[in-house]
């Protein structure tokens, strides 16, 4: 799935976001928004995106995790 750049998505997490341990704080059904970051590969880069909640940067998650509202 490809995702959109500052566009928001439901967060419904796919196994492999469900084991990495290195996304806390996002929960199943939390409400993201797609972010690029400086310096960093862009959204859709091998099936990856950055993602922020309330203006707060949560991490990297799989764009298949990521469904339309």
């Amino acid at each position: 799935m490809r995702v959109r750049v500052n566009s928001k998505y439901k967060y419904e997490p796919v196994i492999m976001d469900k084991c990495n341990p290195a996304n806390t704080g996002l929960e199943e059904g939390d409400i993201v928004k797609v972010i690029n970051k400086h310096g960093c590969p862009p959204a859709n880069m091998m099936g990856q995106c950055y993602v922020e909640k309330d203006g707060k940067f949560m991490g990297m998650v799989c764009t298949n995790s990521l469904v339309k509202r």
